[in-house]
């Protein structure tokens, strides 16, 4: 039987307009044992200035693994989405990500198929996703890394159109970082597709969805940034808590929320129920 820990998304303090570090510092004050770090190529103000939780992939990789170290806590993975449709972003992209991964034991790296260029057709795009997860998958393996595949986009929004995805490229090095909300708003049964993706699950992504919006948006859209708090919205905890404990891997999952608030109560609510 696989452990699950408990980890989360460092977009929860997006809002707080603070450095990476700080929030780090907060996810272990909450009690978290793992946090995703979301990773960018190049320099951009917001985060440069300190306003913002995301790291340059410029910058030196033991940045995040000092301030883990520190705060006592740990990677759950990185969350480095770009949209594999276009390799011109997506190739290097990865590939800097696993290095980066690698470097401070991370063992996951979280991506999805993106926004599809609007000029190509299904066919060309699953060749482009299949090339850009071939070359990713050849610097993963040799290091140990898990690709994990979110359902998120166009392609990824129904089971089957994630396991084609997912079966472009046979490498041990690709997976499924399953999203309990992105599944649930594309209109699919979150408990029914993850019993179908728990032996490829690599990561979760632990996002609960408001009735409000639930009402508002599922069916209509293939996903959202974050959710609210677990245990505030439609995702029965219990079940998916359950589902994992059945599976052999053991696998973190990492809350996607939008406030340190709804952090807290994500916590509170999910540490009872994993024991």
């Amino acid at each position: 039987m696989g452990k699950i820990g408990i980890g989360i998304n460092l977009e929860f303090v997006r809002h707080e307009d603070k450095p990476f570090e700080w929030g780090i510092e907060k996810a272990a004050e909450l009690g978290y044992e793992y946090v995703e770090p979301m990773v960018h190529w190049g320099r951009e103000l917001l985060s440069e200035a300190g306003y913002f939780h995301s790291v340059s992939m410029l910058d030196d990789p033991l940045r995040i693994k000092r301030a883990c170290d520190k705060a006592g806590v740990k990677c759950s993975g990185l969350s480095a989405h770009c949209p594999l449709c276009k390799p011109e972003i997506s190739v290097e992209y990865l590939k800097q990500a696993v290095r980066f991964a690698a470097e401070i034991g991370a063992p996951v790296i979280n991506t999805d198929e993106g926004p599809k260029p609007a000029w190509t057709t299904v066919v060309e795009d699953h060749v482009l996703m299949r090339y850009v997860l071939m070359e990713a998958a050849k610097f993963a393996e040799p290091r140990n890394i898990k690709i994990g595949i979110e359902p998120h986009q166009q392609y990824s929004k129904t089971p089957d159109g994630l396991d084609r995805i997912h079966a472009l490229v046979n490498s041990p090095a690709i997976g499924i970082n399953f999203d309990t909300g992105n599944s649930y708003l594309s209109g699919q049964d979150p408990l029914e597709w993850l019993v179908r993706v728990r032996h490829r699950l690599v990561h979760l992504h632990a996002k609960d969805i408001s009735v409000q919006q639930s009402d508002a948006e599922r069916g209509k859209v293939t996903g959202t940034p974050v959710g609210c708090a677990c245990g505030d919205g439609v995702i029965d905890w219990g079940k998916v808590i359950d589902l994992c404990r059945d599976m052999p891997q053991d696998v973190v999952f990492s809350v996607e929320c939008g406030t340190v608030d709804q952090a807290k109560r994500s916590i509170d609510h999910l540490k009872p129920l994993v024991g």
